[in-house]
């Protein structure tokens, strides 16, 4: 059988370090290549919710991640092959700087991403405060590793009379272009919180502030070169799935301002497995809608809607009634913190919650947990039988009473301890499960929903025979 290539252009946008203006950069470009009608996939390396919602604001495509410590070298060249196979150009974002990885190694970093998917990497570089020295600076990352994919730079936050200053400076140096720059855009600083960025529905005029940023990008940023480099990049091996349309059971997802954080990949997987997404508010429905199978709460900002959530009694009636019924319920962070009995913000105001666990939880001022996480379970539990493995991630600035055991959580440097609270048809803890990484446990929550549907169809029909 002849072997089937994803042959679409990649190209990866890294920088120097956090707060160089990485993410601003990629919009600019999204934005630019869209406006010249290019169809683009895009990507994000790290376990982050919060700049891919700006991706696909821009581009109208669900966004994946290109994450070394979630998915071996296989998978992800095929996560990639597939999702971006009917785009004109795959574009990653990386995550920090290049070679920032695990610990005080380049393990899981970006550098990785473009070593395992040999995608060339234009570095983002932010030269202000700086003259000749923005050359040891780029040389430096030149030189760290002889086996990289650095192709050129791009600057940011540079006075248009200074960029070609650093231009010359960078490309008589290193020998590497230098595809443009943008300056200083006071109107387009996004603002930031304790998880990061706001997220692109609260941001206002964004529509505006991303018209800037791509005609800002049309005139200051090689962008055929850019493309060009994007070629060169070879063809990854594409191997044949089979897809399911067939709809087996219908699964709340909880979507709105308080819950937000989902992976496209989960999402995916999900659908693979025979799911229907429907969407829900806990914010603003009187209740669950008719007909569940089961409910999946992720994570966001409940801290920002206490009021609003506590305040919605009807819809926690019905989350409790669909509870006492043994309906599967999968909640992740901010969702396991809205099934606890109380939360509080960061004034230590305590809100009640929708009281379906055990505990109650404060807002604190600083991360409690962060970082992957490897999550072994310890009995069996609606999405994974004892002893199943899974990757995830933790990023909260909540703590809680009871943080549960239903599950060995392991560090990458080995620190373990136990996390997350299984009771009855409930599964709910502070990680942020990454589905592809393990299969099996999607396909398991997918049949503890579809056995949910028959005892519940089984009991309407009995209650209809009465009549």
């Amino acid at each position: 059988m002849k072997k089937a290539y994803c042959t679409t252009p990649r190209l990866m946008l890294s920088a120097t370090g956090s707060d160089s203006g990485k993410t601003t950069m990629m919009l600019a470009l999204l934005a630019a290549f869209q406006q010249r009608q290019i169809c683009v996939q895009s990507y994000k390396s790290g376990p982050d919710y919060i700049d891919p919602m700006f991706h696909e604001k821009v581009t109208g495509r669900a966004v994946y991640h290109t994450d070394p410590f979630f998915l071996q070298q296989d998978a992800l060249q095929q996560l990639v092959a597939q999702t971006a196979q009917h785009a004109n150009l795959a574009f990653i974002e990386g995550a920090m700087g290049f070679y920032d990885g695990i610990g005080q190694t380049s393990e899981a970093s970006a550098y990785t991403v473009s070593q395992w998917l040999q995608t060339p990497v234009v570095l983002v570089v932010n030269p202000q405060k700086m003259g000749r020295s923005v050359a040891a600076v780029c040389k430096g990352f030149l030189q760290l590793e002889q086996n990289h994919f650095i192709k050129g730079f791009l600057l940011n936050r540079v006075k248009n009379s200074m960029a070609s200053y650093y231009k010359e400076i960078i490309e008589r140096e290193t020998g590497l272009p230098v595809y443009g720059f943008l300056p200083e855009l006071p109107s387009v600083q996004l603002p930031n919180r304790h998880l990061g960025l706001l997220t692109a529905s609260e941001i206002e005029q964004l529509d505006e502030k991303i018209k800037l940023l791509s005609d800002t990008a049309q005139k200051n940023i090689a962008l055929d070169a850019l493309l060009e480099l994007a070629a060169s990049a070879p063809p990854l091996p594409l191997k044949k799935r089979i897809l399911s349309d067939s709809v087996s059971f219908r699964l709340g997802i909880a979507e709105d301002a308080a819950f937000c954080f989902y992976y496209a990949e989960n999402l995916d997987l999900l659908r693979q497995c025979g799911a229907e997404l429907v969407s829900v508010s806990p914010l603003t429905d009187h209740s669950l809608p008719k007909d569940l199978d089961g409910f999946y709460l992720g994570g966001g900002y409940p801290e920002l809607y206490l009021s609003q959530l506590s305040s919605n009694r009807s819809f926690i009636q019905s989350l409790k009634t669909a509870a006492n019924q043994n309906m599967p319920i999968f909640a992740e962070c901010g969702g396991f913190l809205y099934l606890l009995q109380a939360l509080s913000d960061i004034n230590g105001a305590f809100y009640s919650m929708a009281g379906l666990l055990p505990g109650t939880a404060v807002m604190q001022k600083q991360l409690c947990r962060f970082g992957y996480l490897t999550l072994t379970a310890q009995q069996d539990t609606i999405l994974a039988e004892k002893g199943t493995q899974i990757k995830a991630h933790s990023f909260h600035y909540a703590d809680s009473t009871r943080n549960g055991t239903a599950f060995l959580v392991e560090r990458p440097n080995g620190r373990q301890w136990e996390e997350i609270q299984q009771q009855g048809s409930i599964l709910a803890g502070f990680p942020h499960w990454y589905f592809p990484s393990n299969p099996h446990v999607p396909k398991q929550f997918a049949a503890q929903c579809i056995a949910y549907q028959k005892s519940r169809m089984q009991k309407a029909g009995e209650q209809s025979c009465r009549f």
